[in-house]
Order: C-alpha cells, then structure tokens, then sequence
C-alpha cells in the first residue's frame, strides 16, 4: 500500500520501521549506562551502612543528652561510620580528645 502524499511518499512498511527506530533511539537515550547504576547502588548502601550506624546511636542512647565534650561526640561519630559492624561486637569509644587551638 502506498500513501500519496507527493514527493515523499511512504508505504506503510516504511512508516512502520521510521516508527520502530525513533522508539529504539528513545530507548537508547533512557537506558542508563553502567557507570551510573553503580553510582546508584553504592549510593543505596552509603545510606544503609550509615542509618545502621545511626540506629546503633540511637539504640545506646547517645542522643538522649547534649554530648558534653569532644570525646562523646566522637564516639557517635565513630558509631556511626562503624555502621553495621556496630552490630557484630564493635563498640567504638573516644575517651580524650584535643583541638587544635587557633593562632593569635
């Protein structure tokens, strides 16, 4: 079947297989490359590794009250980045801890 249309006419086919590349080119364009599923995917453990930690924070009431000195909050710090291993027995604990003080 030919459609008329003057000088650019097209049969049916033609218009079937122009259709079927412009979705595969779309396709092409949506599909995420490799490199961008493996930035999301560390990304989703990022954030459950941290929330981990988060939740073992929470779970030894560190938030409860005001951290009163540089070694409290660095122990939350830390419980926090140990995440999950905060679950198999490591118990991170800063006792002391100096900053620097600033120049005159």
């Amino acid at each position: 079947m030919v459609l008329v249309g003057g000088k650019g006419a097209m049969t049916m086919r033609g218009r079937r297989n122009r259709r079927d590349r412009e979705i595969r080119e779309v396709r092409e364009i949506r599909a995420s490359p490799a490199h961008q599923t493996a930035k999301f995917l560390l990304s989703v453990l990022m954030l459950v590794w941290f929330g981990a930690g988060l939740a073992a924070a929470m779970q030894r009431d560190y938030f409860t009250n005001t951290p009163a000195n540089c070694g409290d909050l660095g122990t939350i710090g830390l419980t926090v980045l140990a995440g999950p291993l905060n679950y198999l027995g490591m118990n991170p604990k800063v006792s002391e801890c100096q900053l620097p003080e600033p120049s005159r």
